[in-house]
Parts: structure tokens; C-alpha cells; sequence
């Protein structure tokens, strides 16, 4: 008898549970993140994220859940990853960098997961990569923001020109398992041809692989270095910032961090920006938003920051111009 009357006791207080926190329990939409980086190298960048999150809404474990997934640079894990997500039957995925979104939509295509909106963040140029119909009007399941800009790459080597005029042969530091990397590789060609200058690839796919690349830049006779666009570089900036200075070789990126974090020079869009940005798209998706209704975010600003401190090391001095264009000079 006592013990039918605790049951009954403890089966009504639970029922007296707080209705919205409990069904706020049950039903928290999940966010599937896919990452070609690694946690480590990327918390700035997912902060920049999570606040976009926070400005449409939505607060990770208050009323949102997050499922994350690194690939740590290892491109060819990212269809299990890509998989995993999709088995948890996540509300919406977001995926960080080219090979991510390229990697989404193959397995999308293959009828796994099609009906999982996706929101990127990426440097691709979606749809020549052919990830969407149109910058306007995306269509299907997928939009997302893009770092991309046509012309970015010649115009990094018309500063490193101006800077080191007496060029030779430039170097290339590409992973060649992104899809950015063949579009600029190309427009590096076609603009270092028309300076009259050489120019010598290195791949780096991996931490290991960074150290070696810059070893044979050096034996190569490489004058200066241009760092191509991707995802694992974009987690390792100071490591290749701390390379380039070893060397002594002056060195050019698409990330402000670069130069913040020890570069010589950067000239891109604004990669917390870009993440700030999808994390918004994100919640909107969340709150019922189709894809297919929401253009592909393009940057409008680029900026150019130059490290002081690093040409002075490198015993460079950068002309007036120079400065005088800079958006931000670190000293």
C-alpha cells in the first residue's frame, strides 16, 4: 500500500514539471556543424558563428542543440562525417570551407540526407563549382556566404610586387585537395606570367607536409610566397606565419589573421564575417526560411593589413603607397 502511494506520489510530481522546460527538452532543434579544420585552429572563427546564431535567436544548449564534426584536415573523412549528421536527423547542416559544402551536396545528390536544408561558409564561387543554380535565386536545398571575389589573387601579387619589386620566381603554399586551390593556382599563373615571373607550387596537405613545402621553397629559389585559399591553412596561420619568417620569405595570404597572428602582409574578406553571417542564415532556416529563398551572401569589403613588425625582420620597407592604402598597419 506505501508503496503504490510513493509511485503515485513521485508519477504527479511529475507531472507538475514545468511544461516548457520539458518540452523544451524533448524538442531542441540540432544544428549538424561539418568542419574540414580542427577545433583547435577554428574557435575564433565559431565564436564569430555562434554569435551570428545568437543574433537570429538562437543560444547553443538553451534552445538549440550542436552537433560538431572536425575533419582535422583530412578531406576524405568528411562523407562519414557528412553521414554521421545525417543519421542524427539534424534540423539544418552548416559546412565550413569548399570541400564541406562540395562534400554535402555529392552525398546530398546521392540521395542521402536531400531533404536536410544546408547553410556554408565558404571561399568557393558556389556556382561555378556548380553547388547552386544562381548568386540570387540558389534554388534546391543549399545557400550559404562566400569569402570569394574574382581578382583577389592578382591583386595580392601586385602588393607583394610593390613591396619586393625584384622578384624571380614566386611560390605557391596550395592544398591541393581543395577546390579553391585550382582556381587560383590558375589565376596566379596567368598573373605571374604577365609580371614575367616563375612560378613553383608546394603542396601541404597536413602539418607535416607545411615544413617540408617551405624547405623546398627555399631550395627552389623562391623570392616570395603566396599563400592559396583554404580551409586546413585557415586553422594553421600562425604556424605558417612562423615558417615564413624562419625563412625569411615574404609571404602573402587571404586571412587577416595572417598578418594579425605574425604575416607580413593579408588581403581578403573578413573570414569572422563570413561566419557570423551563415550562423545568422542558419537560424533563419531554423525558423522556417526556405534555402532556396535566400541569396548567396557575397563580401562588399577587403581589406589589406600589414605587419610592421614582420618587415622589419625581414628587413623590407614598405613604400608610402602602401601604407597610405592599408586598412590597418600592426606596429
Amino acid at each position: 500500500m506505501r508503496r503504490r502511494k510513493f509511485l503515485g506520489v513521485l508519477g504527479g510530481a511529475a507531472l507538475t514539471w514545468p511544461l516548457p522546460a520539458r518540452a523544451q527538452q524533448q524538442r531542441l532543434p540540432v544544428i549538424g556543424s561539418l568542419h574540414g579544420a580542427s577545433q583547435a585552429g577554428s574557435e575564433d572563427f565559431m565564436t564569430a558563428w555562434r554569435q551570428g546564431l545568437k543574433e537570429a535567436g538562437y543560444v547553443e544548449g538553451q534552445n538549440v542543440t550542436i552537433e560538431y564534426r572536425w575533419a582535422n584536415g583530412s578531406y576524405d573523412r568528411q562523407p562519414s562525417l557528412m553521414n554521421e549528421l545525417i543519421d542524427l536527423r539534424v534540423s539544418v547542416i552548416v559546412t565550413f570551407g569548399p570541400t564541406a559544402i562540395g562534400t554535402a551536396k555529392k552525398v546530398q545528390d546521392a540521395g542521402r540526407g536531400a531533404t536536410i536544408p544546408i547553410v556554408f561558409a565558404a571561399g568557393t564561387d558556389p556556382v561555378a563549382d556548380g553547388i547552386v543554380a544562381s548568386w540570387n535565386q540558389p534554388g534546391g536545398n543549399i545557400t550559404g556566404v562566400t569569402s570569394f571575389a574574382a581578382a583577389l589573387v592578382s591583386k595580392r601579387l601586385e602588393f607583394l610586387h610593390e613591396l619586393v619589386p625584384n622578384i624571380e620566381t614566386i611560390g605557391l603554399l596550395i592544398n591541393t585537395e581543395d577546390p579553391v586551390a585550382r582556381n587560383e593556382r590558375r589565376d596566379a599563373e596567368v598573373a605571374a606570367s604577365a609580371l614575367g615571373w616563375r612560378l613553383h607550387s608546394v603542396v601541404a596537405k597536413n602539418e607535416s607536409e607545411l615544413d617540408l613545402a617551405f624547405e623546398t621553397l627555399i631550395q627552389k629559389g623562391t623570392s616570395v610566397l603566396l599563400v592559396i585559399s583554404d580551409t586546413f591553412f585557415l586553422s594553421r596561420l600562425d604556424r605558417i606565419a612562423a615558417l615564413a619568417i624562419r625563412h625569411r620569405l615574404p609571404t602573402i595570404a587571404p586571412y587577416r589573421e595572417f598578418a594579425a597572428g605574425g604575416g607580413l602582409m593579408s588581403y581578403g574578406a573578413s573570414i569572422p564575417d563570413t561566419y557570423r553571417q551563415s550562423g545568422v542564415y542558419a537560424g533563419r532556416v531554423l525558423r522556417g526560411a526556405k534555402p532556396a529563398d535566400l541569396p548567396i551572401l557575397q563580401p562588399t569589403k577587403f581589406e589589406l593589413v600589414i605587419n610592421l613588425n614582420t618587415a622589419k625582420t625581414l628587413d623590407l620597407t614598405v613604400p608610402p603607397r602602401l601604407l597610405a592604402i592599408a586598412d590597418k598597419v600592426i606596429e
